[in-house]
């Protein structure tokens, strides 16, 4: 239809074709969106690179890991670009357990002091307790 537009404005072909304006333009946008650019064809290339060292590291490995691995590779990438491409996936990896420290146990044995205030730390006056 391009061809045919060099001559003849949009309206008028448009109303030829039973079609409205907008949804002319609607669809010369879809189909300029469906064709790759290099920037896009290459973003692909490394999504289905990211996926696969992802499936291989069984889902542990996260964008800093896949970045490492992709430069061993030989390929150009930087860390935000690989979490970028994964958060977009829905690629998670495993993080880290973080540290909890161990709770202290009760010894069930253990004597306590006795309570002397019976529990009533409020005595009326300042230093009473």
């Amino acid at each position: 239809m391009a061809a045919e537009c060099a001559g003849t404005a949009i309206t008028r072909m448009a109303s030829l074709m039973g079609v409205s304006v907008s949804g002319y333009y609607k669809h010369v946008k879809s189909m300029t969106a469906t064709q790759l650019n290099p920037a896009r064809q290459r973003r692909e290339e490394l999504a289905v690179r990211i996926e696969s060292i992802h499936k291989d590291s069984h889902g542990v490995y996260g964008s800093p890991r896949i970045t490492a691995e992709l430069r061993a590779r030989g390929e150009r990438v930087s860390t935000k670009t690989v979490a970028k491409v994964m958060a977009q996936r829905g690629l998670v990896g495993i993080s880290p357990r973080t540290f909890a420290p161990p709770t202290t146990i009760v010894d069930p044995f253990a004597t306590f002091p006795p309570d002397l205030v019976q529990r009533i730390f409020d005595q009326g006056r300042t230093d009473a307790v």
